[in-house]
């Protein structure tokens, strides 16, 4: 047995964790996997070459490399017997909260929730893949990796299309203390998934509540709308709001683009 050690730098939440679980899944030899999100470490103990997991890693794009590789005595590992309700009370979370960003940001007429909204969406994505093909075979897995990456595609895509029209067309403000109060809860619910997730770990309780504030892009989006709504009350403009939709976009595609690589 070997344990080798990952240094993951755009592992900033357990979205991306899940996303290397699934893409290290279908390799035979790996026996455990140990995740460190707050220092963007993995630790893989395999009884199989360091090549291929590496290899592996390296195609999620996620800035992997291998730190050390070394021989173990270990061989029991601790199971998780929770991980599965874990999961599920994140992913209803985000879903909740896709739903409440996504209706909130029509209504108040703001892309940046409605951005927003996708990447809790996508977030959901990726959590219900681990549940739903848990036990299941990688064929069933990759075809619902296809099918999640190519919807948050097509969504992320009309947003776009829907953020141009807003630019070139007449110019509407969008409701600047809705984007601001749902943004603030959506902060919050972030946080609280960081650290339901995040609880079952034998992590210092210090060191994992500053993972919650720094360490999740979810959270520097929700601050990035929260700040837009501020620019569009003071400058009176819809630009501030269309802006941060377009970063939130292209960061959903992006996503969507590392879920579609599971599919290969």
């Amino acid at each position: 047995m070997k344990k080798s050690v990952f240094k993951i730098t755009k592992m900033d939440c357990p979205s991306e964790e899940n996303l290397i679980r699934m893409k290290l899944d279908g390799l035979s030899g790996v026996k455990n996997l140990d995740f460190d999100i707050p220092n963007r470490q993995l630790t893989v103990y395999h009884s199989r070459e360091v090549t291929d997991i590496e290899a592996s890693i390296s195609g999620l794009n996620l800035g992997g490399h291998r730190i050390s590789t070394e021989a173990t005595t270990q061989t029991d590992f601790e199971e998780n017997t929770n991980q599965k309700t874990l999961l599920w009370s994140v992913l209803v979370i985000n879903f909740v909260f896709f739903i409440i960003e996504m209706t909130t940001g029509l209504i108040s007429k703001s892309m940046g929730l409605v951005a927003d909204s996708l990447d809790m969406l996508a977030d959901s994505f990726v959590y219900g893949i681990s549940l739903f093909a848990v036990g299941g075979s990688l064929i069933k897995k990759k075809r619902i990796a296809k099918i999640a990456g190519y919807f948050q595609i097509t969504l992320a895509i009309i947003g776009f299309l829907e953020v141009l029209r807003r630019f070139f067309g007449t110019e509407t403000l969008p409701d600047f203390s809705t984007m601001i109060i749902v943004s603030i809860f959506a902060l919050l619910a972030n946080g609280i998934c960081l650290y339901i997730l995040q609880k079952s770990k034998s992590k210092d309780d210090a060191h994992m509540k500053a993972s919650l504030i720094f360490t999740s892009n979810d959270v520097i989006i929700n601050l990035g709308v929260i700040t837009a709504g501020v620019m569009v009350h003071w400058l009176g403009s819809n630009k501030p709001d269309l802006i941060i939709g377009i970063i939130v976009f292209v960061l959903v595609i992006q996503g969507a683009l590392r879920i579609l690589k599971l599919s290969k």
